[in-house]
């Protein structure tokens, strides 16, 4: 499947001719969008309960934590065959997750299923990236992430899909900078991987994302905010690296909203600056 298909158009359209940095869905009334939130109500007795959950959380992952340090000196536990024990679905594998990087991107993905799933990670870091709404950039992302069979074809359908009008439409001007002032926020955080199908040659991999996307500023009318969805990657060995042959997205899974006081403009400016990314690994 490759972005023909109109179920491949949710990851750069959201069914509505949006990015995943998606425009306010009303009218506000005149408050700053970074202002003071409107809070729920809460006696004091929620907010205890609240603080004693937290406290409790806390407690238990520090207990946890040391547990895990006590270390494996008991010999009673081997069953002396030297195999791992399987490993559960979200537990990291401890393998090197890749061998290093071309333009900024993750390169060099070990040859089984486990670096699938580390491909898989870090390429949909970067087609939900600021960087692909640059043309010089998006070029670049394209040709490295992409089997080579697909990319002339692709450039033309992402050029095309982020035109001067589209960019203009989300706040961007046609090299896809936002406005003086301004910062443009498109970063995703892989959650976890699945492998749905998989040979030496091919893989399908689903990667479950969450990320801030939106245009940080005074005058803004696509404030940052939180989404969540799947990326869904085709991918093919080629070229001693793992190749996209095709993607999809759909939305969530997506957990209820936190009670989370809202930042400035200028917080998630200066956190967008500040804070770099990471490579990510299954």
């Amino acid at each position: 499947m490759t972005p023909d298909d109109d179920r491949n158009d949710g990851l750069f359209f959201g069914g509505s001719g949006e990015t995943r940095t998606r425009l306010p869905e009303g009218e506000g009334g005149g408050d700053d969008v970074y202002g003071s939130p409107r809070r729920s109500g809460r006696s004091g007795r929620t907010s205890s309960r609240s603080l004693v959950t937290v406290v409790g959380v806390v407690v238990l992952l520090i207990a946890a934590i040391a547990f895990a340090n006590r270390g494996g000196d008991d010999s009673s536990s081997d069953s002396g065959d030297g195999k791992k024990p399987d490993a559960a679905p979200t537990a990291p594998s401890g393998e090197r997750p890749v061998g290093g990087k071309r333009g900024g991107i993750p390169a060099g993905f070990a040859h089984d299923e486990q670096g699938a799933q580390s491909a898989a990670s870090n390429y949909a870091v970067s087609l939900v990236s600021a960087d692909i709404l640059k043309p010089d950039r998006r070029t670049e992302i394209v040709r490295q992430l992409f089997v080579a069979d697909k990319v002339s074809e692709l450039e033309g359908k992402f050029n095309n899909t982020y035109s001067k009008e589209f960019l203009g439409k989300i706040g961007l001007d046609e090299k896809g900078n936002p406005a003086p002032g301004q910062t443009y926020v498109s970063r995703t955080a892989p959650v976890g991987t699945k492998t749905t199908a998989y040979s030496d040659s091919a893989a399908t991999v689903e990667v479950w994302c969450t990320g801030a996307f939106g245009t940080a500023g005074q005058d803004t009318t696509n404030p940052v905010s939180n989404d969540w969805f799947t990326l869904t990657l085709k991918l093919r060995w080629s070229g001693g690296d793992w190749k996209v042959e095709s993607f999809q997205s759909k939305d969530g899974p997506a957990p209820v909203n936190g009670d989370n006081k809202i930042s400035t403009a200028d917080e998630i400016a200066k956190a967008v600056q500040e804070y770099g990314g990471f490579t990510y690994a299954r």
